[in-house]
């Protein structure tokens, strides 16, 4: 118990910890959220690459130089279970921006 408020879980806390971020690969995103995880973050907000926020695939023609610049890539569900690959989505919030709009 800290104050008035009686924690049971991590998840339970009124506050969360989240940084925004995502870069270069799926894979890449997702050791730098485990790591975070680790040193106490209590869950996630994604940046996704500009082709991403605009439904472009990482491979057309319209997404060549901005593919993993400003944020993770994702064209197919394959990414996203990389990027989320051992990381409990149940034990926290998650938060997906799409801010190009």
């Amino acid at each position: 118990m800290k104050g008035n408020l009686v924690v049971k879980e991590k998840k339970d806390l009124p506050w969360l910890i989240r940084t925004y971020a995502g870069h270069s690969t799926a894979k890449e995103s997702n050791k730098l959220y485990r790591s975070n995880l680790d040193k106490g973050q209590t869950g996630l907000s994604v940046a996704f690459d500009l082709p991403t926020q605009t439904g472009y695939d990482s491979d057309h023609i319209l997404a060549r130089g901005e593919v993993g610049k400003v944020g993770v890539p994702i064209s197919h569900l394959g990414d996203m279970q990389t990027l989320f690959d051992q990381i409990p989505l149940e034990d926290m919030n998650t938060s997906m921006t799409i801010n190009a709009t």
